[in-house]
């Protein structure tokens, strides 16, 4: 099993969490917010992968004449990819809201949301 999977989520993990955590542009950060999120199929995918297994969807497969990838997280990750994509398009209408009502999508230049 190789830890370079893991070593690829854990950098885009990290990368959007700085460009979110930097980000002066609300579209930027909805992109940045969708980078970590895709961090997490790569994540579900590497703990599903099995070296030669094959889809357990045949029906010529005989109980352990070969390895077989787990179902359950293949269907995480497509779960996974259908919540990011409404996340991702729930936020960027909420941006296109904000930038009708206050003519901006910087951040810092919301002052009606501050407490």
């Amino acid at each position: 099993m190789s830890v370079l999977p893991y070593l690829a989520a854990g950098w885009m993990f990290l990368a959007g969490c700085y460009g979110l955590a930097t980000s002066r542009h609300l579209v930027h950060a909805v992109g940045c917010l969708a980078v970590c999120q895709s961090s997490t199929y790569v994540l579900l995918l590497a703990v599903g992968y099995r070296t030669g297994g094959t889809a357990p969807v045949f029906s010529d497969v005989r109980p352990g004449s070969r390895p077989l990838v787990d179902p359950v997280v293949q269907a995480l990750t497509l779960t996974d990819v259908v919540v990011g994509a409404t996340v991702t398009a729930l936020l960027l209408a909420l941006v296109v809201q904000v930038a009708k009502r206050h003519g901006t999508v910087d951040p810092d230049e919301l002052s009606e949301l501050r407490g």
